[in-house]
């Protein structure tokens, strides 16, 4: 898990395109966002590397899970990303909770 965080916070910087054009017009300071959400996540991830912090890590991550899923669902439902097939799309949507669950179990730890 906290490879696959640290891989995505990691993008936030090299691809930061991307993740500004899935950001819902609503929330304000996209680059500001984007670059908070990927120093967050390489941050977390480091985070559940060590037992003193694997808990609060995992539930920095499930926040942060939460609070990005408005960019999930503007990005199924807004038709401005034709180039990922829209099942797909609207595939990850349950996929959200399917992380959170994910990290909950780092929670008990």
């Amino acid at each position: 898990m906290a490879f696959l965080y640290a891989f995505a916070g990691v993008f936030h910087f090299l691809k930061p395109r991307f993740f500004l054009a899935i950001m819902p017009p609503f929330v304000p300071a996209h680059q500001l966002m984007v670059a908070l959400s990927g120093a967050a996540e390489i941050l977390l991830a480091i985070g559940l590397l060590f037992p003193q912090t694997r808990s609060l890590a995992a539930w920095g991550i499930i926040v942060l899970l939460l609070a990005v899923f408005p960019a999930n669902i503007y990005m199924a439902t807004s038709g401005k990303f034709t180039a990922l097939p829209q099942w797909a799309l609207y595939l990850r949507l349950p996929l959200q909770f399917v992380l959170i669950w994910w990290a909950y179990q780092y929670t008990q730890a």
